[in-house]
């Protein structure tokens, strides 16, 4: 056996640096033992012992693996601040068309408003004008019928006086009393009662007597609908811009204002 012992090199690429730690620790150690075990077995006679030790080669390429990591660290870096600008963008224009809609709804909500205000104005302005334009028709009428203001006397009064008895009678189609009546039975009961005859039905009581104006009636005077000589109603006038009449099934014989129901024309027996 020689006296000169080579240990041999085992040469692995370098996986971390623990594993280079723990290799450099072996190495270490053999080379202490190896010192130690030449020093025991020397003799002073012998001859001196040459060993030779071949040291692994530790082949680290740091400086590639820190440039990689520094490299990586910074894409990172710049990745993470692009996705931060992007939803920074996004919350952005998330709150730019929530602002956007909100301001939509609002004008709309305002114009509805508005037409709703508009057309509530013209509303109110045409009842206004109706309601004046009935004001003015119902003064008209009573300011026309105002030429007496006497109670009525002698047979226009016991006419006046009849028909305002049967206020609140019912209303019978070719009824003539005594407890309901149509238009015409009224008005000729009524003229019977001041001892004057009158014909039956409506048509014939518009042509008796005289014309007169619905600004100069008296109490007595007969009124009627329709055309002088075919008139579809009649009722009597009692005085104070008022008539009564037997108008309808519904309110059978009542006392209106000349308003209510404006006649086209009267007639003056008496």
């Amino acid at each position: 056996m020689s006296h000169t012992a080579h240990i041999p090199s085992h040469r692995k690429p370098r996986r971390s640096a623990s594993k280079l730690a723990v290799r450099a620790g072996v190495a270490g150690g053999v080379l202490s033992t190896l010192a130690m075990a030449g020093t025991a077995s020397a003799s002073p006679a012998a001859e001196p012992v040459t060993e030779t030790l071949e040291m692994p080669v530790l082949n680290l390429d740091l400086a590639a693996e820190v440039s990689s990591a520094v490299t990586t660290a910074a894409d990172n870096t710049r990745a993470a601040a692009v996705n931060g600008e992007l939803q920074a963008e996004e919350e952005s224009a998330r709150t730019g068309a929530a602002a956007e809609a909100k301001q939509a709804k609002e004008a709309a909500e305002k114009k509805a408003k508005d037409e709703a205000d508009r057309k509530a104005e013209a509303e109110r302005a045409t009842r206004n004008a109706a309601r004046t334009t009935l004001q003015n028709a119902s003064a008209s009428g009573e300011m026309g019928s105002g030429t007496v203001t006497a109670p009525a006397t002698g047979s226009a009064a016991a006419i006046v006086n009849f028909v305002r008895a049967q206020v609140g009678k019912a209303y019978i189609s070719g009824a003539t009393g005594p407890s309901a009546y149509d238009c015409s039975g009224l008005v000729q009961a009524a003229y019977r009662k001041a001892g004057i005859s009158l014909p039956r039905v409506s048509q014939d009581q518009s042509a008796e007597g005289t014309s007169v104006s619905l600004s100069a009636l008296q109490p007595g005077d007969i009124l009627y609908w329709g055309s002088r000589g075919s008139a579809y109603h009649v009722a009597i006038y009692v005085g104070g811009g008022k008539f009564v009449g037997a108008q309808n099934p519904s309110t059978g014989i009542v006392e209106r204002n000349l308003s209510y129901d404006r006649p086209t024309g009267a007639v003056r027996v008496l």
